[in-house]
């Protein structure tokens, strides 16, 4: 068994690990005192690609083009830029047991981790059906989509022609994943139980838009209901999906997306918890000295709003992890960052759409603009008002401007005399302040 030493240790390889190694790079990490370890094949990527580019017929993102931080408009992070600046990339490598106290991570195949200071950003794993029984979930064509290796075995399933894809859920996964599989001219369908698409974000009159427009494009939509079960073929390939209302979908391919759980298990008793993640402060400290937990497994104070929660998006993901590593810097020149005060940003681009939402959505709708799913340039959007002031935002195809200026009300939180006013006024609203 090897047994190595680093002062500084992220375990994880996606989103959060990259933006948290940039920012040792930028801190001034010596050569041989930082180590990332995951279980990914390839250097941090930003996922995002792998739901919208990643499956486009012509100019496909593929490796290197979208390693972190492309996705910030920001310097790729090649393999090879790890090497240049002393930095280990351990990869294929999965931690099996962690002993903080010690601070000693185990891998698999029995190799030995030390360290000074460790960055948990293990991040999420996908929901699968076959955690709850789902009869035939094991069948083969049945996809999840989390990281590389998915996209790539998806990816191929879908050269061929006439298939009959069904996506499970409409949320972020089931909308832009059937988008992009309709670009590829595939029979698709999206099934999901609520009674509208996205409804932890969307309002109803919001939802309605981009039922239109997928439908306008040829989706298939089918809300109310659930996957009950698979059947397939000798080959023990997906054939059918069987609903939970009785209905049957051919199918030669199925995409599930219904959401995902924070990979917490390894520190499971060594860490408080709290709401799904490791609690931490507003500098990503644990209840651990020396540990801290960034992106999905954080559950952190959110500044603005006086609460405490946890945030699955990859804006949290960059910002905790780069925060995190200027706090860990700062404790060591015993000097003293800001705390983190995040505005929770969330965003999605599929077929010639892109919104963008800023805030928080609780309290009164109020809804503006067109949207109308046959109009040539859809323009709308929502604003969210509780106790009289604003809280949250919502705009479909705003401008950079535009976008910069519902999040900055979004942060402001200005007050609202009159819904009516503001649904008169619109986007002008928020233009204005």
């Amino acid at each position: 068994m090897a047994e190595k030493y680093f002062k500084y240790v992220i375990l994880g390889g996606g989103v959060s690990a990259g933006y948290a190694v940039r920012e040792f790079a930028n801190q001034g990490v010596k050569p041989g005192e930082l180590a990332i370890i995951s279980k990914e094949s390839v250097a941090p990527y930003e996922r995002p690609a792998l739901s919208k580019a990643y499956f486009f017929p012509q100019g496909a993102a593929r490796l290197p083009g979208f390693h972190v931080c492309a996705g910030t408009g920001g310097d790729i992070l090649l393999p090879e830029w790890y090497s240049e600046k002393g930095i280990s990339l351990i990869l294929s490598t999965e931690i099996v047991k962690a002993d903080l106290a010690s601070k000693i991570l185990i891998s698999a195949a029995g190799d030995i981790f030390k360290y000074q200071i460790l960055i948990i950003a293990t991040g999420s794993t996908a929901t699968k059906l076959t955690d709850s029984s789902v009869q035939g979930a094991d069948s083969k064509n049945i996809f999840y989509l989390r990281d590389i290796e998915d996209a790539e075995t998806l990816a191929k399933s879908i050269e061929a022609k006439n298939r009959k894809v069904v996506i499970v859920g409409g949320g972020y996964i089931g909308l832009e994943l059937s988008a992009v599989m309709k670009i590829n001219n595939l029979d698709v369908t999206m099934v999901y139980p609520g009674p509208w698409c996205m409804p932890r974000l969307f309002t109803a009159g919001l939802a309605s838009f981009y039922e239109g427009y997928y439908a306008n494009k040829g989706v298939q939509i089918i809300k109310g209901t659930a996957a009950a079960g698979f059947n397939s073929d000798t080959n023990g390939e997906v054939k059918e999906v069987k609903l939970r209302d009785g209905r049957v979908l051919e199918a030669d391919i199925v995409v599930v997306g219904v959401g995902g759980r924070p990979l917490t298990k390894l520190f499971k008793g060594q860490l408080e918890e709290q709401k799904g993640g490791f609690r931490t402060d507003a500098y990503f400290k644990t209840s651990v000295p020396d540990v801290y937990a960034v992106g999905d497994v954080a559950t952190f104070p959110m500044k603005l709003y006086n609460d405490i929660r946890r945030v699955e998006h990859v804006d949290h993901a960059r910002k905790s992890a780069e925060q995190a590593v200027k706090a860990i810097f700062a404790s060591e020149q015993g000097k003293s960052v800001d705390e983190y005060d995040y505005l929770p940003f969330f965003y999605s681009r599929a077929f010639d759409l892109s919104w963008q939402f800023y805030g928080d959505n609780v309290g009164e709708a109020v809804f503006f603009g067109d949207n109308n799913p046959t109009s040539e340039k859809p323009k709308f959007g929502s604003y969210w008002i509780k106790d009289g002031k604003v809280m949250g935002v919502f705009l479909e195809n705003g401008s950079a401007e535009e976008n910069k200026a519902i999040a900055k009300v979004a942060r402001m939180q200005p007050a609202v005399e009159s819904l009516d006013l503001l649904a008169e006024d619109g986007l002008n609203f928020a233009c204005n302040i």
